[in-house]
C-alpha cells in the first residue's frame, strides 16, 4: 500500500475527571458541590504535606496540586480534606480500564487515570469514532459512576491534546485536515513535553502560542534546544507524531462487577451472581496467558460505598475452580462481618504474572 493510500489513524485518548476527588465524590454523594482536596500527609502530625489534587470548586478557590496542606486550609478553609485512598483509586482505574478493553485491542494506559485507545481499525472514519466516544463515556458514567475527557485525533499528540480541551467531561475530536487550525491559537504550554523552562526560553524567542513556534525554522529550534528536541517541538507544532499505542506489561488487575437483581444479603444470590463474574475473569486471564496472586470480593452496599475483601495465594493461579473457591471464601467472611445489604458484587484479580504453568486447586 502506498503512503498516498494508507489508512488515516484515528486515535482516541481518555482522560478522567479531576479522578481522585471525583472518586472520593462518588464514595460519598454529600461531598458534592464542595470543595474537595485530596491530601498527601507527611506523618509529622498536623497539617504538615501537600496537596495531591483538588476538584474544581477547590481550584476556583487557588487550591492546586503541590501546595502546601496549611496553605490550601488558607485560600479554603470550608473545604473537605481527605487523605489519598489508593484502593479505591485502582479499584475505579481497573473498572474504566476494562471497560476500555471492550472498545479495542489497542491500549496503552499512560497513568492511573489516562488511556491511548487506538480505534484505526474498529472504525470507518471520526464521526463514527465520536459516536463511539459518546457511547464509551455514558457507559462509564452508568458502570462506574465517573464523568471522562475524550480527545479524538489521527495521533496520539493530537488526541492529548483534544482530551484537555474541554474539561470536565468533554468530547473533542479533530480530524487530520482540522490539526493546524486546531493547534494555532493554543499556548505552547497545551503540547505536553513543553515544560515550564522550554516555555520560558521559547517565550523570549518571542513564541506564545503554537502557531508563533510552527514559524520558526527547525535548524533555529535545533540551536536552541538540540537535535532530537528540536526536532520534536517543530514536528509538535505541525501536529506530526508517529509513536504507536502500544500495550504496557504489568498493568496489574483485572476486574468484573455486576448490579444484582433486587439489593440484597442472601448468600446464594450472591454467590450466583460471582459464579458468572468467575466465568468472565477465567476468560480474560485465558485470553492474556496471565495469572494472578490476589484476589478480592468487590462490594458496594445500597448507600454507594465500596467495601473490598482481599487474600493473597501462595502460588500464582488461574483455573476457575481456585478462582470460585476463593472468591467463595471471601464473600462468606464479608457478609458474616458486614451482613448488610448489597447492590452490586465484583471481582477483582492483581498481581497479575505471565502463565508458566497450569495451577489448580490442589496445589494449595
Amino acid at each position: 500500500m502506498s503512503d498516498n493510500a494508507r489508512k488515516t489513524r484515528i486515535i482516541l485518548h481518555i482522560d478522567m475527571d479531576y479522578f481522585f476527588a471525583q472518586c472520593e465524590e462518588r464514595e460519598h454523594p454529600e461531598l458534592k458541590g464542595k470543595a474537595v482536596v485530596i491530601c498527601v500527609y507527611s506523618g509529622r502530625g498536623g497539617d504538615t504535606g501537600a496537596v495531591s489534587t483538588s476538584n474544581y470548586e477547590a481550584r476556583k478557590l487557588g487550591v492546586k496540586a503541590g501546595i502546601s496542606i496549611s496553605r490550601a486550609k488558607k485560600l479554603a478553609p470550608n473545604a473537605v480534606f481527605l487523605p489519598v485512598n489508593m484502593e479505591l483509586y485502582h479499584y475505579m482505574s481497573g473498572q474504566m480500564m476494562e471497560i476500555l478493553k471492550e472498545y479495542s485491542d489497542k491500549i496503552e494506559q499512560e497513568s492511573i487515570d489516562e488511556a491511548y485507545c487506538d480505534l484505526t481499525e474498529k472504525v470507518t472514519g471520526f464521526e463514527e469514532a465520536r459516536m463511539l466516544a459518546l457511547k464509551l463515556k455514558n457507559e462509564i458514567r452508568q458502570l462506574v459512576g465517573l464523568t471522562c475527557s475524550i480527545g479524538i485525533g489521527p495521533n496520539k499528540l493530537i488526541a492529548k491534546v483534544a482530551s484537555d480541551y474541554k474539561k470536565p467531561d468533554g468530547l473533542t475530536v479533530v480530524r487530520s485536515e482540522e490539526v493546524l487550525h486546531f493547534l494555532a491559537p493554543l499556548k505552547i504550554t497545551d503540547l505536553i513535553g513543553v515544560g515550564k523552562k522550554t516555555g520560558e526560553r521559547l517565550n523570549e524567542l518571542g513564541v506564545k502560542i503554537i502557531a508563533d513556534m510552527s514559524k520558526l525554522s527547525t535548524d533555529k529550534l535545533i540551536r536552541d534546544f538540540g537535535q532530537a528536541k528540536g526536532l520534536w517541538l517543530k514536528q509538535a507544532s505541525q501536529g506530526i507524531d508517529d509513536s504507536p499505542v502500544e500495550e504496557r506489561q504489568g498493568t496489574g488487575q483485572i476486574s468484573r462487577i455486576i448490579t444484582l437483581k433486587e439489593d440484597t444479603k442472601e448468600l446464594q444470590i450472591i454467590l450466583e451472581a460471582i459464579d458468572q463474574l468467575s466465568e468472565d475473569v477465567y476468560m480474560k486471564l485465558q485470553s492474556r496467558n496471565i495469572e494472578f496472586k490476589s484476589i478480592s470480593f468487590i462490594a458496594i452496599s445500597t448507600d454507594i460505598k465500596n467495601h473490598t475483601k482481599s487474600l493473597t495465594l501462595g502460588v500464582p493461579a488461574r483455573d476457575v475452580e481456585t478462582i470460585r473457591a476463593k472468591i467463595h471464601e471471601l464473600v462468606k467472611s464479608f457478609l458474616l462481618e458486614n451482613p448488610i445489604p448489597l447492590r452490586r458484587v465484583g471481582i477483582r484479580v492483581s498481581n497479575l504474572v505471565e502463565q508458566k504453568g497450569q495451577k489448580t486447586l490442589g496445589d494449595y
